[in-house]
């Protein structure tokens, strides 16, 4: 099917475009060079005045896994009073809003005119599970993130000097066997240390049973990651996660990484500073001072919003520290063995508390005063500082001072003075959005042919109105095409589509899955062959979209 879509502003950083007109052609389920004149288009769309993007990137959302489906269970009351009915072109209906079901979860992202999210934590021992949640959200385009550096394979080698060949092969054996896209490190080594009665393990503390400090862990990863050659760098979850003056420690942290490439993941919430009267700050400025002196950094802010959520973390550590907030007053913990572990709190952030009210000025104020959009990332680490559905607000708040400085002067009255928001002059363009929203994202996670316009790409395309209100713009697209197919109209589902899992398959010394066998005999009574997830159980049969790993050697 030829379809041409005429006459709309296209934003396509990746290509150089920001806001010119001219027409875009889709072929099937690709972007089509012009086909010159003559061509006759099976259908056309009079997009004069209209703002055309790539289909949006979350490249950090909880919405599949085993902490995911224990947060639905314990936020069961919100699944009673959020329910939604299916529509009539396939979508099934579903309920909850920071926990939503599959379906809802792909119905509101492709609404808002996101194509594609990212699982940042799955599990090894959880990850078919995860992929069959995964494989159940409609429209959007997903893929796992591989949750090492707490397990005790991993621990073992580096305790043992294995040596980072070995590491290597681990990881590649890892990420091959859960079918998996990149690996994340959260509380580097410490979710192991929490089971043996550790509450906190700070970067260069060793920790209480294999004596490996996170630090250690890190560099370890890091090096594995880049030498295996993932087009993602390591996803970093720090050390010390909502702690006061945890600024140092994400300083410290970015050190460790010895010039490797690095993504740190919802910094807003390692950001803190100890200094006033109440030892609670923000160290935003450091911290963004830090990135932007970095090339070899990315970050996402994980933006806390103010309401209801409910937070599910592998960083039980954190998670613990929480539990005596917890709205309402409920909480779980659960350990995985020889593997990890995860936490689940609800949590009601509030504009009158003065810590709410900062941790949102936090966020924004790194959002503001990162130079690079192509190196920071749209999160609220869904659904921990607010539920995904929060971006069109997040994005106005970025876009429109006037009304950014409103907000902020009804927050606590006291956390302004705390925080260099209200002197922030600076407004994100909407190419820093399309940059931020869509090529960035696509370009950090090696998805060639996703976030962009240029022909040859995923024919993924949100078409906006301009409006004044950012809110009201990205809240509701005209039209939202899914692999050339037309899904969303006037803000409402009309047309059923589904997406692909992105997997790497970096390789390996076949020699370590003797190691790994014995240890899954041994510590697990699992069979390597059971642990596998075979192509055949990826989207209902449909298997992987496979993306290439360059190895690369350290300097």
């Amino acid at each position: 099917m030829l379809t041409k879509l005429a006459g709309g502003r296209l934003f396509d950083p990746a290509n150089g475009r920001q806001g010119e007109v001219a027409d875009l052609w889709l072929r099937d389920d690709r972007i089509a060079a012009d086909p010159g004149p003559g061509a006759a288009p099976d259908a056309t769309y009079d997009l004069t005045g209209k703002l055309v993007m790539a289909g949006a990137i979350d490249i950090h959302s909880h919405i599949a896994g085993g902490k995911v489906n224990l947060a639905r269970l314990l936020m069961g009351e919100e699944h009673e009073h959020h329910r939604f009915a299916g529509s009539a072109c396939g979508c099934g209906g579903g309920s909850g809003l920071a926990t939503p079901s599959t379906h809802t979860t792909g119905a509101r992202y492709i609404e808002m005119g996101f194509t594609a999210a990212f699982e940042p934590a799955m599990l090894g021992s959880n990850a078919r599970h995860a992929h069959m949640e995964m494989g159940d959200i409609p429209y959007i385009d997903t893929g796992g993130y591989l949750v090492l550096g707490s397990d005790d394979f991993l621990l073992d080698l580096i305790a043992t000097n294995a040596g980072q060949a070995a590491v290597n092969d681990y990881v590649a054996w890892m990420l091959t066997a859960t079918q998996s896209l990149a690996v994340k490190v959260v509380n580097p080594g410490g979710i192991n240390a929490f089971k043996f009665n550790a509450r906190s393990l700070d970067l260069d503390e060793p920790g209480p049973y294999y004596g490996v400090t996170p630090r250690s862990v890190l560099t370890v990863l890091a090096r594995a990651v880049y030498e295996l050659g993932l087009p993602h760098p390591l996803h970093v979850h720090g050390c010390n996660l909502g702690v006061p003056g945890n600024v140092a420690t994400t300083l410290d942290t970015i050190q460790a990484a010895a010039g490797l490439p690095m993504h740190m993941t919802h910094i807003q919430f390692h950001s803190y500073g100890n200094e006033g009267d109440r030892k609670f700050s923000s160290g935003a400025a450091a911290l963004a001072e830090a990135v932007n002196r970095t090339p070899t950094l990315s970050v996402d802010i994980g933006q806390v919003m103010f309401g209801q959520t409910v937070t599910a973390s592998a960083d039980t550590m954190a998670q613990r520290r929480t539990a005596p907030l917890a709205h309402p007053r409920k909480w779980l913990a659960m350990d995985i063995e020889c593997d990890a572990g995860c936490g689940v709190v609800p949590f009601r952030y509030r504009d009158n508390s003065y810590v709410n009210a900062l941790q949102w000025a936090i966020g924004l104020e790194l959002f503001l005063l990162l130079d690079d959009p192509w190196r920071v990332f749209l999160t609220t680490d869904h659904p921990n500082g607010a539920p995904f559905t929060f971006y069109p607000e997040l994005i106005r708040l970025l876009m429109d001072r006037d009304y950014r400085l409103a907000k902020l002067a009804e927050i606590h009255p006291d956390a302004p003075a705390h925080t260099t928001l209200g002197s922030i002059a600076r407004e994100y363009t909407l190419a820093e959005i399309a940059v931020m929203t869509r090529a960035a994202p696509a370009r950090i996670l090696g998805l060639a042919d996703r976030g962009h316009l240029a022909p040859g790409a995923s024919a993924d395309v949100t078409v906006y109105t301009d409006r004044p209100d950012r809110r009201a713009m990205f809240e509701r697209p005209d039209l939202v095409f899914k692999g050339g197919r037309l899904v969303v109209r006037d803000g409402s589902l009309v047309a059923m589509a589904q997406g692909c899992t992105h997997v790497v398959r970096p390789g390996f010394d076949d020699l370590i899955e003797r190691r790994i066998a014995r240890h899954f005999d041994e510590r697990l009574g699992l069979a390597l062959k059971h642990f596998r997830i075979r192509d055949e159980e990826i989207r209902h049969g449909a298997g992987p979209l496979l993306h290439p790993c360059r190895r690369r050697e350290v300097p």
